[in-house]
């Protein structure tokens, strides 16, 4: 093991400084941030910045966590970009002797004192990620830089710890799952601001007592004099099938296997307006048949869910973070600003794209380009004061990937909030039917990327399957909603009347559907068609 861990780097790095005082210590700390982390974050699949050019890291602050056996630092770096941004990042770090190595995941080979040894991320170190576990169930409290460990109201006091392990693989989070029970999100980028997962979370388990998100069971915070900065939130591990994006993807596909093994005639199927509700019992036979009943039962399920989390969101009067609150100029400003920016940003990057374009996707384009004054009109047109429904919290990024499947019924999850806004934006409060929104774009989703994926194995041409599609995606909808709407209004959640409800839907699917555009455009732009399709449905042209 030896000469393959030491063939990885080059010579170690030397210190005068030992261990526990290399925090301390000005050489450790510059090298540190410059040559070793500069080094290995950039490689990480936590790592945010991937898309920026990196100036330099900084330490700002750092604290000591000790077991019986070693001591661990908590260290909270700044990565400064040449764009003239920044973004903060935590990482626990421990330094080991070879021999007491849990893992071939290193940071760096180094000398402290004369002593040999690694710098490794200590959540690969049991010996940690048990420290860290009995804290949180102790709910203990450092002196030392105000870190509060939490165990929730449902975590009994007397919880041991038996073992621990990674959780799939390593995401823009680092998941530890305790005794098969439990499992530690830890936050590898932070925000001066208590993280919207850690409070929502909280909320919906020990104040409102929601039972489809997986409950809340502890949480570390580093206190500060005006907020706090999260950086692990622990939750029951809720037993289940995998999300409903991959639920729904067999769903689908089974419904295009339908089109040909029931001889199913796409012209001779009855249509359905989009945003038209429809109770299941009123969907026309042709319609079961082809698509059948299982599916559209599940989305009727997920709409109670989805209503249920908003009726609890909106639900209490006293924490000023969750009480309802009507629309009015402050509010309009921000959404406007923010969504004139977003979308100039989709009108640039579009333009920047159009060479890695080709068929439907590029005539798409063109149009989206050519009708840019009619969508952006559309995104000005948002009159305050002809809106009689209340924004709440919502989940801010709600898809078919934040939903658990268990069995027949669902759990909601993962409330951090859009990638791309703010900590502080993720907090506003915003219309409920925005989450609505993101799921019916998520449907569209499935839908298209099943097709995509399929293209060889439905005997039919790509726009009958488009066809097809888009008839049951408005069947979906039509399902869900009658079961959303009901559900909300029965729960005294504010969502307006008829024709607001189709207003707000039809601004917040637009306004998803732009968002989604930058993504596939950077990242896949065969996808591109998808949003540019729902742009294209939406506005009617």
């Amino acid at each position: 093991m030896a000469t393959s861990l030491q063939d990885t780097f080059n010579a170690p790095f030397v210190f005068r400084a030992d261990w526990k005082s290399a925090f301390e210590d000005d050489e450790f700390v510059k090298v540190f941030a410059s040559d070793i982390l500069e080094n290995y974050i950039l490689k990480k699949r936590w790592y945010g910045g991937k898309a920026s050019t990196l100036k330099y890291i900084e330490v700002v602050d750092h604290f000591k966590i000790a077991s019986d056996k070693n001591t661990y630092y908590g260290v909270l770096i700044e990565v400064n970009y040449k764009e003239a941004f920044l973004q903060h990042y935590f990482m626990p770090v421990a330094f080991m002797a070879e021999d007491e190595l849990d893992t071939k995941t290193l940071i760096a080979p180094v000398t402290l004192n004369g002593l040999e040894g690694y710098l490794v991320d200590a959540l690969h170190q049991e010996d940690f990620r048990r420290l860290v576990f009995e804290s949180i169930v102790s709910g203990s409290k450092t002196d030392v830089f105000n870190v509060k460990y939490h165990r929730g109201k449902s975590l009994p006091k007397d919880t041991k710890y038996v073992s621990s392990r990674f959780m799939g693989v390593e995401q823009s989070n680092t998941s530890i799952i305790y005794n098969d029970t439990l499992v530690l999100k830890f936050f590898r980028r932070i925000y001066v601001s208590t993280n919207p997962d850690y409070e929502i979370s909280r909320f919906l388990t020990e104040r409102m007592k929601f039972k489809h998100t997986p409950a809340y069971k502890g949480s570390i915070n580093v206190e500060m004099a005006d907020d706090n900065i999260t950086l692990g939130l622990m939750q029951e591990l809720v037993p289940n099938q995998g999300d409903a994006w991959k639920y729904m993807l067999e769903a689908v596909d089974g419904v295009f296997d339908n089109l040909h093994n029931k001889k199913i005639k796409i012209d001779k199927l009855p249509d359905l307006e989009l945003f038209k509700t429809i109770k299941i019992n009123n969907i026309p036979p042709e319609i079961i048949d082809w698509a059948g009943l299982t599916l559209f039962l599940r989305v009727r399920t997920l709409a109670q869910r989805t209503a249920e989390m908003h009726i609890a969101l909106g639900g209490d009067t006293t924490d000023t973070s969750f009480t309802p609150t009507t629309y009015n100029g402050d509010y309009t400003v921000w959404l406007k600003n923010r969504l004139i920016y977003q979308f100039q940003n989709r009108l640039n990057t579009i333009e920047n794209n159009l060479h890695k374009l080709d068929g439907l996707a590029l005539e798409l384009a063109h149009q989206f380009l050519d009708k840019k004054k009619d969508i952006r009109k559309h995104f000005l047109n948002f009159d305050w004061t002809q809106l009689k429904s209340e924004r709440i919290r919502i989940h801010g990024d709600y898809h078919l990937g934040q939903v658990l499947v268990n069995g027949d019924d669902f759990y909601l999850l993962d409330f951090e909030g859009e990638p791309e806004s703010t900590i502080r934006d993720r907090k506003v409060k915003q219309p409920p039917l925005k989450d609505v929104a993101g799921l019916f774009r998520s449907f569209h989703y499935a839908i298209y990327a099943t097709i995509f994926n399929n293209k060889d194995k439905y005997p039919f041409e790509q726009e009958e399957l488009f066809k097809a599609g888009e008839l049951l995606f408005n069947y979906m909808v039509g399902v869900y909603l009658d079961t959303y709407v009901e559900k909300a209004q029965e729960g005294n959640l504010n969502i307006g009347y008829n024709k607001e409800i189709a207003f707000l839907l039809k601004y917040c699917i637009l306004e998803k559907a732009v968002y989604e555009l930058g993504y596939e455009l950077n990242s896949r732009p065969r996808w591109a068609v998808i949003p540019l399709r729902g742009i294209a449905s939406i506005m009617g042209y």
